[in-house]
């Protein structure tokens, strides 16, 4: 549906996908007509031109247990577009807004919908240098993967102190993990079970690859041999768990999702014999101030060179077929959502 600029529609109807719970927990996934006069109550209403795919909306849309407060829900936990209506002194309608995290496709309607009403607080302006569609070629995915590197930094690990592992690199935070350390000089090793995808990975600036079996170490030895100043993981379990084995001493581990499993083997001796540092990641409540320091990073220095080879574009309705090749583990870099085609 078309909205004009401006014209802060109170009802009407537009299209979103919608994920709903049967009986005997059976999900389906549709798109369907709403109104926007169900939207829940907020400061911007906001006409959504752009959004991406996340494991965690993939999660959402199959009904995994933990993820979404209820059902029937539209999922997307990113959004790019344009205030329709907006009851903050801060945002007029016409201007571009970008919203991520927060409870945006987990417990209120999300970015797979053409419409959201969200409070002020969640809108970011996006920043000088991004399209909209730019901006949600990064989403979740680039800011959790700046937060990790953020983090990094701030715990010392700096390109001089050695190598630095990604592990699921060909997944969305992964694939900019890899991007930006390589721009930022850090010598970069990736991980990932696509070897298919040796290519793409090389391209984004990984200095040496590693295939899934290799960093999936099942010895039960406590510790292994030193490799890594740092690691960027998004995938937990064994690989996690190996990763922190292997890190040097007074090395670091950003941990920042559960792709292949949420358990972590472990016993404390990484801690306590080489100081290496668990950093957790969490990018759905960053506080908007670091938030937007992170997106000036990302728009400027940090920037990837090859940012739009990163994505790959679909149609609300093509939305369904990503989804299930998302936890099928078939998906390489980003998926963007271009809520106007139909």
């Amino acid at each position: 549906m078309q909205v004009h600029k401006g014209q802060a529609p109170e009802n009407g109807p537009y299209s979103a996908l919608v994920v709903s719970q049967g009986p005997e927990e059976v999900f389906t996934r549709e798109v369907r007509q709403l109104d926007i006069s169900r939207l829940p109550p907020g400061d911007l209403l906001i006409h959504v031109l752009w959004s991406s795919l996340n494991y965690k909306d993939a999660l959402a849309a199959t009904g995994r247990p933990g993820v979404a407060v209820g059902y029937p829900l539209t999922p997307g936990i990113d959004a790019a577009g344009v205030v329709e209506k907006s009851a903050s002194a801060g945002f007029a309608p016409g201007d571009p807004v970008i919203v991520s995290g927060r409870d945006l496709g987990i417990r209120v309607p999300g970015g797979f919908g053409q419409y959201i009403r969200v409070p002020f607080s969640w809108a970011l302006r996006p920043p000088a240098g991004l399209t909209l569609r730019e901006c949600m070629t990064f989403g979740t995915a680039g800011i959790t993967a700046a937060l990790s590197i953020r983090a990094l930094q701030v715990h010392g690990v700096s390109p001089e102190r050695g190598k630095v592992l990604v592990t699921g690199a060909t997944g969305g935070v992964g694939s900019f993990a890899v991007a930006i350390l390589s721009k930022l000089g850090y010598e970069v090793v990736a991980s990932t079970g696509k070897v298919d995808q040796v290519g793409y990975l090389i391209s984004l600036g990984a200095r040496e690859t590693l295939s899934r079996l290799e960093m999936a170490d099942t010895s039960g030895k406590a510790l292994l041999k030193e490799k890594w100043a740092g690691v960027v993981d998004a995938v937990g379990g064994t690989i996690l768990s190996t990763a922190i084995r292997s890190t040097m001493h007074g090395g670091s581990v950003a941990a920042c999702g559960n792709a292949s499993s949420p358990d972590l083997p472990l016993t404390v001796f990484p801690f306590i014999l080489r100081g290496v540092q668990l950093l957790g990641i969490d990018s759905s409540q960053c506080p908007a101030s670091e938030r937007r320091e992170l997106w000036d990073a990302i728009a400027g220095p940090w920037k990837p060179d090859r940012l739009a080879w990163m994505a790959s574009e679909c149609s609300l309705r093509d939305l369904n077929s990503r989804i299930d090749e998302m936890m099928q583990g078939r998906i390489t870099g980003r998926v963007v959502i271009n809520l106007e085609e139909s």
